[in-house]
């Protein structure tokens, strides 16, 4: 059973080879880190051959060339490790439609399926800073002003930036609205909370 307090949760990113795994695209690298309540206490990273060359593009893009992925494992070696590594655990990601479309798919080549469900950073983010420029990932942590040390772009460091913005905005909303234990089913009903009522949401459980 996933965990229904929202500081236990997987925090995944996917680089891929574009950006519709309908039109043929694959993963070419999966990071990923555990949050156990509230602390990070695993984490997990590999690169992954998609069977078929990545663009110039996204080899700017992400720093991942053909070259390092001639000799990477294939991508369902490398998601059937992914699967016993999120167990039945809840799941985040900035832009979770992204990620969760590619799980989706590669998963399905391994005939796997997970119990847990997705929660967005980017939605949420949409509703609690609603000051922010914009709602990026890199912004976002800049706005925060989280600390950083990596490469954005890259899934690991991606997933960790995520998960410290994920921490952050917990606290946020137990500080800003006192609600003490924050579960993931609140963080669901949010996303889809208008942006004009979040503060009538959050009295909702004063």
């Amino acid at each position: 059973m996933p965990s229904p307090n929202a500081n236990s949760i997987i925090v995944l990113d996917f680089e891929t080879t574009g950006l519709s795994p309908l039109q043929g695209d694959r993963a070419i690298e999966i990071g990923a880190v555990k949050i156990t309540n509230g602390v990070v206490v695993d984490s997990f990273q590999e690169l992954m051959n998609p069977g078929r060359p990545v663009s110039t593009f996204i080899a700017e893009y992400t720093g991942i060339t053909n070259a390092m992925l001639r000799n990477a494992a294939p991508c369902e070696e490398v998601m059937a490790r992914f699967a016993d590594f999120i167990g039945d655990e809840n799941l985040l990601a900035h832009n979770a439609s992204f990620d969760q479309k590619f799980l989706d798919a590669e998963f399905s080549r391994i005939n796997h399926n997970y119990a847990g469900e997705f929660a967005c950073t980017l939605l949420t983010s949409r509703r609690i800073y609603q000051d922010a420029p914009n709602h990026k990932l890199g912004t976002l942590v800049n706005y925060k002003d989280l600390a950083e040390d990596g490469t954005f772009h890259r899934a690991l460091f991606d997933a960790e930036m995520t998960a410290k913005l994920w921490l952050t905005m917990l606290d946020d909303i137990r500080d800003n609205y006192q609600i003490n234990n924050v579960e993931f089913s609140l963080i669901k009903r949010l996303a889809k909370t208008s942006k004009a009522n979040v503060n009538k949401f959050f009295a909702s459980f004063s």
